[in-house]
């Protein structure tokens, strides 16, 4: 029991010994914790003290520089508004300095306009005195002896103003009239010309003799029916590899050209094909005429043309005035109105659209009987063109009178360009008037669809309409036109009068 108590005893020592000594070694392990988190803590609180002072130092710095701006600014507004003190005080000064100089100056001025009255005054005094003195010595007044003055200055000044007039006329004249030749010389010499070229008949060439035979048909079908469809004489004679095709109409004689090219080179020669393929080359010559209206339109420089008018400007490709080729004739005109309107000082693109348009009515189908320059004017007027324009096609033969300065030019040019060496043949124009008017005789005969003067005018053909004309009124139609011609034309031996009527008809197979 003793040992008991004595080894609890022991135990309970050695706990608290234990204890004592375990709590000594915590409690200098907890110092030393606190020590060194103090240390810690102090150089925590030194790092912060330091970025507090930096962080001072910082804003003191920046407050510092935008004081100074500010300051700078200040300094610099104060110095600006010193100057502007400145600069105002010297402006106040030269305005002050500038009022006592005018203010001299105007009295200066004011005293001498008192000196220059009084010696005004002065002066009237004296011409009054000399003008009493003159007019007791002249027995004249004043206002006499003016008007004596004036009529003897007026009547030297008239006499010496003619004598000056004539002689500036005279030399008007005669500069006038070398400075119109040169003119008209220099115009002529920069425009190129071409003469005269037959107009009645074309040569279609053929590889052989065997395509003459072709070409007529059975019983001379096809050729009958060629000339029928374009109006042409077909001459097959003994020349060979070639066709002549007779027509007054240039436009025909190429219709069939081209007709007969496509029928050779196609090999169907038969009347239906001929008549179609007539059809087909009608439209493509129509075309190319609108084509070469609007090239020339291009070449020359003439722009905004009406689509009529170029169409008008193509067909005078195959229109001839005396032998010469009407659109050669229109675009050689135009071109010397603008070389003299240049010369004149005058507008030479309006002067080169008047010189193509001028003979627009020769190609004209409306109104046959008007002569052709009244007919181009209206058809101008129709199509929009200036009033000067129109003036200068109309007027280009008299038949109106002139306004404007572009018309005497367009009269001018051309008769140059039909008056030069070789441009015209008066015979060929005439004939092909004289073919023209028998075409129109027949053509104003009900029922009569075509006429083709052919053989030189020695025959007319009339192509009549079958439901219209029965056979028995053809042979009065025959007569009647005959005995027309006998009584209202004047022509060389006969013309014999051919009436054609055919009966078709035609169904499609589907």
């Amino acid at each position: 029991m003793e040992i008991t108590i004595v080894g609890i005893v022991a135990l309970v020592i050695g706990i608290l010994g234990t204890w004592i000594v375990y709590g000594k070694i915590l409690k200098s392990h907890s110092h030393k914790i606190i020590r060194e988190a103090e240390n810690e803590a102090e150089v925590i609180k030194k790092d912060k003290i330091l970025q507090a002072k930096e962080k001072f130092l910082q804003l003191k710095s920046d407050h510092e520089k935008e004081i100074n701006a500010r300051n700078n600014k200040l300094l610099s507004a104060e110095n600006k508004l010193k100057q502007r003190e400145v600069s105002f005080s010297q402006k106040q000064e030269e305005l002050t300095r500038k009022r006592k100089e005018s203010d001299a100056i105007r009295e200066n001025l004011d005293n001498q306009l008192e000196i220059v009255e009084k010696k005004s005054a002065d002066l009237d005094k004296l011409h009054k005195q000399q003008v009493e003195q003159l007019e007791a010595i002249s027995g004249l007044t004043a206002d006499e002896a003016k008007r004596q003055l004036i009529e003897s200055l007026k009547a030297e000044a008239k006499t010496e103003a003619m004598s000056y007039v004539n002689d500036i006329m005279d030399e008007a004249k005669i500069n006038a009239t070398k400075e119109s030749k040169r003119i008209v010389l220099q115009t002529i010499q920069r425009v190129a010309t071409e003469n005269a070229i037959e107009n009645s008949v074309t040569i279609f060439h053929i590889d052989s003799d065997e395509i003459k035979g072709r070409i007529i048909g059975r019983e001379g079908r096809n050729i009958r029916a060629l000339e029928a469809a374009t109006g042409v004489e077909i001459i097959v004679d003994d020349t060979p590899e070639a066709i002549v095709l007779s027509a007054f109409d240039p436009m025909r004689r190429e219709i069939a050209r081209l007709a007969l090219h496509q029928l050779v080179t196609d090999g169907r020669i038969h009347p239906a094909r001929i008549e179609e393929v007539v059809n087909k080359v009608r439209k493509q010559v129509e075309e190319e005429i609108i084509e070469t209206g609007k090239r020339t339109a291009i070449d020359l420089g003439i722009h905004g043309l009406h689509p009529e008018l170029i169409k008008l400007v193509g067909k005078m490709k195959y229109r001839s005035s005396y032998g010469q080729n009407l659109l050669q004739h229109s675009r050689e005109t135009a071109n010397l109105c603008a070389v003299m309107a240049s010369e004149l000082g005058l507008n030479p693109k309006k002067a080169k659209r008047a010189g193509l348009l001028h003979d627009i009515g020769k190609v004209s189908d409306e109104e046959p009987e008007l002569p052709h320059a009244i007919l181009g004017m209206k058809l101008a007027e129709k199509y929009k063109e200036k009033p000067d324009i129109c003036n200068a096609i109309g007027a280009h033969h008299d038949e109106i009178e002139m306004t404007t300065m572009m018309a005497p030019i367009v009269q001018v040019c051309d008769a140059i360009s039909g008056a030069r060496p070789g441009a015209r043949r008066e015979v060929v124009d005439s004939y092909i008037k004289r073919l023209k008017d028998l075409e129109n005789l027949a053509l104003s005969y009900p029922g009569v669809l075509k006429t083709y003067a052919i053989q030189a005018g020695r025959e007319l053909r009339v192509i009549v309409g079958s439901e219209k004309v029965t056979d028995k009124d053809a042979e009065t139609l025959s007569y009647e036109i005959a005995k027309k011609i006998q009584t209202e034309m004047t022509y060389p031996g006969q013309v014999k009068i051919t009436v054609i009527r055919e009966t078709r008809a035609i169904n499609y197979a589907k």
